[in-house]
């Protein structure tokens, strides 16, 4: 197993653990066999597991001066976990895979190479060893989906594997299913992406924790990563135009009440017409009401951690403050 030296290593490698006790050994043996001379350090998060991992995770920790083992008093889940990794993680290039085994290591160094092209390198499996029905079908729909509605065109935005540079993994704000939209995120601070295909391996050991209902939550997150994408500095313009849209409809309810009072003799719907509308427009003044408070929080939040809502890349004649970078 590679030790470090005083020094910080180039890689760091953080791995999810949760219920992996058979795979965890030959992982670290593919690692160390992929990376060979080259300085690194594996952070193994302990995601609540309840199989014996706890102790073999201690085992090799303390038998290894690059392996680092953090343990989640219960299940978080994976980004928490990817989470307090690369928190406690210390090279500036960042590596994240998943400890079944179906990420293969040995793509590892090639995909170290093309950060020369890139500031952060995701993997595709391209020939995916997955249920097609239950696991590769919905992930290929999600993918679509995904692609489309942030404007960053990934294949694969199930795989955990990929190479960062650690510049841009600060300060991103992960919570539910929301690594696999890191990507996303990188984006927003400017990062050049590119996809390069993986090896995937069908599981050996263990049982996969992933299922369908993951599908429900991957899509709610998205709808969270859209709205912050596009309305995160104005949400008046979100809420301001459903607002007004159900204003809007309210009055269009309003005249067609009147309309059926007064001339068509449709007492009834006249009188569903008559509840409706004025419902629909207190909804508007809800909405525009929330899209006013969102608008002095989004402000407050700027004002008092005193960031700036961009980033600067580079200028000339100019020297950008800490929270403009």
């Amino acid at each position: 197993m590679n030790n470090l030296s005083d020094a910080a290593p180039e890689v760091s490698l953080v791995v999810p653990v949760f219920n992996e006790v058979d795979n965890v050994k030959p992982l670290l043996k593919a690692i160390s066999d992929a990376l060979g001379s080259r300085s690194y350090e594996v952070v193994l998060v302990n995601d609540g597991s309840t199989d014996g991992s706890s102790a073999v995770l201690d085992a090799i920790a303390n038998d290894s001066d690059c392996i680092r083992v953090i343990h989640f008093v219960r299940n978080y889940g994976q980004t928490a976990a990817l989470t307090a990794g690369i928190r406690h993680s210390s090279a500036p290039i960042i590596v994240t895979l998943d400890a079944d085994l179906q990420n293969d290591p040995a793509d590892i160094p090639r995909m170290l190479e093309k950060l020369s092209e890139a500031d952060v390198v995701c993997g595709w499996r391209k020939d995916r060893k997955d249920p097609w029905l239950s696991r590769t079908l919905p992930s290929r729909m999600a993918n679509a989906l995904i692609s489309r509605l942030s404007n960053v065109p990934l294949h694969d935005y199930g795989c955990t594997l990929r190479v960062y540079k650690r510049e841009y993994l600060e300060q991103i704000p992960l919570y539910g299913e929301m690594h696999r939209f890191i990507p996303i995120y990188v984006t927003w601070a400017g990062a050049k992406l590119i996809e390069v295909p993986v090896q995937h391996h069908p599981r050996i050991r263990g049982e996969s924790k992933y299922g369908l209902s993951r599908v429900f939550k991957v899509l709610l997150d998205l709808t969270t990563v859209k709205f912050l994408r596009d309305f995160f500095v104005t949400p008046i313009y979100f809420f301001g135009w459903l607002g007004f849209l159900f204003v809007t409809l309210g009055l269009i309810t309003a005249v067609a009440a009147i309309g059926f009072w007064t001339i068509w003799d449709h007492t009834a719907l006249a009188a569903c017409l008559t509840v409706i509308s004025p419902m629909l427009a207190i909804f508007g003044v809800v909405e525009i009401t929330l899209g006013i408070i969102a608008e002095v929080l989004i402000r407050m939040h700027y004002e008092i951690q005193g960031r700036a809502p961009y980033r600067i890349g580079s200028a000339v004649g100019v020297e950008p403050s800490p929270e403009e970078r």
